[in-house]
């Protein structure tokens, strides 16, 4: 029952990580056309990437001290984190206090998801971990559907800073519950020193292993909020009407779900290493694919298939870093790798930013994607270690093998 209750409350923490994918780009529109606070394309991309920014160090510092704290304290304290500041957030009076309330929420926001995927995996037998990753992320893209849906209907009707409101009100009864029935993993023993969890990282063995996940991971969220980004907006330039390519937009989310249930299966029977290089590897196929002018059906194909790789692959990256690492390290092996990539969701959106102000974005745009991919298949193909840590705090060298 302990372990149905982890894979239930976990994936709820991620859903509403999930809404916080999509809010602000639901609420700017608004936001620019009113004239809220005087806010600019220039200074609401300010706020986007501060916001980002807050991610990034809350994958750091809360990925690491969850192997200090423990991964049920880190789980809790991100998600009540996050949701109170999203809730502050309905009452910013100016951008400036909003940016900063952002940078807030991500603290907690880029803890929650390395900690969700630690104590997912830790209670899931070794064969399922694969699997149980892979289901814990579609709560990730079911926030994002559910709320943009919900910012259709009430922004409309109650204004932007109701939908905050109502992001944060789940928590009102997630955090009691995890409270009350979220147990500890087995895995996590006796506190631990920060400092030689996140040298452990580096020892003999591991560097490479570490420093090719935090490569493959900037490029998995680069290709995840660059294409979420602007998508639309690089289909527009290659003629396609509005209406499509939101629905095309759509498409990819849809494939995304998709290929989150079938990259789990597929990583528990053939091993999650030549699963993630397979779906970076076809991610780059069907994004080139993207700059032939294909008819209805054939592009809608495409970009259901190029969803399906490219949200999973990174998904992938992260179900093998948790089996690499140990039990002393884990959570910080996966914050780190979280984090850097947080830097590639950053830069994705500007990538595709730069292309269309340049005039290149079709087709250079799905060719730098397809090229970004490529980099991802080839940097987690040069992971080829294994932890071999034991259950105290005491951290030994890792020992060469795979983890097929």
């Amino acid at each position: 029952m302990s372990g149905r209750w982890v894979r239930s409350l976990a994936w709820a923490a991620v859903l509403l990580d999930g809404f916080d994918l999509v809010v602000l780009g639901t609420v700017l529109p608004v936001l620019l056309r009113d004239k809220e606070w005087g806010l600019t394309p220039a200074s609401a991309s300010v706020v986007s990437t501060v916001g980002l920014i807050g991610m990034t160090v809350g994958a750091l510092v809360i990925g690491t001290v969850t192997d200090v704290v423990g991964r049920r304290k880190a789980l809790t304290l991100a998600v009540a984190s996050f949701s109170a500041f999203t809730l502050l957030c309905a009452f910013a009076s100016s951008a400036t206090a909003f940016g900063a309330l952002r940078f807030l929420a991500g603290l907690g926001l880029g803890g929650c998801l390395p900690t969700a995927i630690t104590l997912v995996g830790e209670s899931s037998e070794p064969a399922r971990r694969g699997r149980a990753t892979t289901w814990l992320m579609t709560g990730y893209h079911v926030g994002a559907v559910v709320t943009a849906l919900l910012g259709i209907v009430v922004v409309p009707a109650l204004g932007w800073r109701a939908l905050f409101v109502i992001g944060s009100v789940p928590a009102l009864v997630l955090v009691p519950l995890m409270l009350r029935h979220l147990p500890e993993s087995r895995a996590f023993t006796a506190p631990k020193p920060v400092r030689v969890v996140v040298t452990s990282l580096f020892r003999p063995g591991w560097a490479r292993a570490t420093l090719a996940f935090w490569v493959t991971s900037f490029m998995g969220l680069l290709l995840v909020y660059g294409l979420n980004t602007w998508l639309p907006q690089i289909m527009r330039a290659a003629g396609y009407p509005l209406g499509t390519a939101l629905g095309l937009l759509l498409t990819l989310n849809v494939g995304a779900i998709v290929g989150l249930v079938a990259a789990g299966a597929v990583a528990d029977r053939v091993g999650v290493r030549p699963a993630a290089i397979a779906w970076f590897a076809l991610s780059t196929v069907f994004l080139a694919l993207l700059s032939l002018r294909l008819p209805g059906p054939g592009i809608y194909a495409a970009v259901f298939l190029a969803g399906c790789f490219v949200f999973s692959a990174q998904v992938l990256v992260y179900a093998y870093v948790a089996r690499t690492y140990g039990d002393a390290n884990r959570a910080t092996g996966l914050g780190w790798a979280a984090g850097i990539g947080r830097i590639g969701a950053i830069c994705g959106p500007l990538l595709g930013g730069v292309l269309l102000t340049a005039g290149l974005a079709n087709p250079w745009g799905f060719f730098a994607f397809a090229a970004v991919a490529a980099l991802g298949a080839t940097a987690v193909a040069l992971v080829r270690a294994r932890s071999d840590l034991g259950t105290s705090a005491q951290l030994r060298p890792v020992r060469p093998g795979h983890l097929d």
